[in-house]
């Protein structure tokens, strides 16, 4: 099979070299000339150095896979690529684009008779080894075009992946996906954080960690990557309490009111990493201040906190 990948990140560029080590013939294009010419070198992969040379390198009926950043980018390659792509080609959209977003690139691609697949891929950087979970929207017909490809990516070729459905099916399971992780991922940082106030008990919370590994129930591949850094540094001194948000989290807080579905932890675990960014900073100033003023409590100043 050959396929043109665009986009070679961090997951991009694993992606391409998992994929020509399992025998696809792969066609890139990067923005940064450099790092395509680079890993062309290592994998083999031929490198082109614009949208148009991929699609002239590619033989019709073509694959292009998008591995850009969600938002303003893939629209605009979207954009480009649907007056270049023709009757036939299938195009995929791999980042954490939003599923509405797939829903309405999937129909303006199919007046033109292209194929459009909505990818969610999860695996981070460990991909690579161990292959990435694919959750893929699109027809029946589009997403078996993609099947060689999809078993070299996916942990096997029978597992780790699933067409979930129509276009925008892939990155809504993706959405929800995500929602989750952020759940898990603050119950895992309220329960260390918990064990860690205990002092007097002087937990090793590594030891902990890699005890609940075997066996428990709340055993998962995130407890496996607390468990290493917590064996090498329980304090984390050097590590500023700041939690980014890719979006995704944002999208399944109100894809829930939306649909007027409960989803408070999912929810919370957003409004977390909101005030870990410092988002609840003025809110606590006024807390300070209406506490102060009806109870006559004092109030830290900048330099004494």
């Amino acid at each position: 099979m050959e396929l043109g990948l665009v986009g070679l990140g961090r997951m991009g560029a694993n992606m391409a070299r998992r994929l020509t080590r399992g025998g696809i013939a792969v066609v890139a294009f990067n923005r940064n000339a450099e790092v395509t010419q680079a890993l062309a070198k290592e994998t083999g992969l031929r490198a082109v150095d614009s949208l148009e040379a991929l699609i002239a390198a590619l033989a019709p009926p073509r694959v292009v896979w998008l591995m850009l950043p969600a938002g303003d980018v893939t629209e605009q390659h979207v954009d480009v690529l649907a007056s270049q792509l023709a009757k036939g080609d299938v195009l995929v959209d791999g980042a954490n684009s939003f599923y509405k977003d797939s829903m309405r690139r999937g129909t303006a691609l199919a007046k033109r008779g292209v194929a459009f697949v909505d990818a969610g891929v999860s695996g981070g950087v460990w991909g690579l080894e161990n292959g990435y979970a694919l959750m893929l929207g699109g027809e029946v017909t589009a997403v078996a075009r993609l099947k060689p490809a999809i078993g070299v990516l996916a942990p096997a070729r029978d597992r780790g992946w699933l067409h979930c459905g129509p276009v925008g099916a892939g990155h809504f399971t993706k959405m929800i996906h995500n929602g989750i992780e952020y759940g898990m991922m603050q119950a895992y940082a309220e329960g260390f954080a918990l064990m860690k106030a205990r002092a007097n008990f002087n937990l090793d919370l590594g030891a902990i960690a890699e005890m609940w590994r075997h066996g428990s129930v709340v055993r998962s591949w995130l407890l496996d990557l607390t468990a290493e850094f917590l064996a090498k540094d329980q304090e984390l001194k050097e590590i500023a309490p700041f939690v980014a948000d890719s979006g995704e989290g944002r999208w399944t807080a109100l894809e829930a009111v939306e649909q007027g579905v409960p989803a408070p932890v999912m929810s919370l675990a957003l409004m977390m990493r909101f005030a870990s960014q410092g988002g609840d900073e003025y809110a606590g100033k006024l807390l300070a201040m209406m506490r102060k003023g009806f109870g006559g409590h004092g109030v830290k100043t900048d330099q004494e906190s």
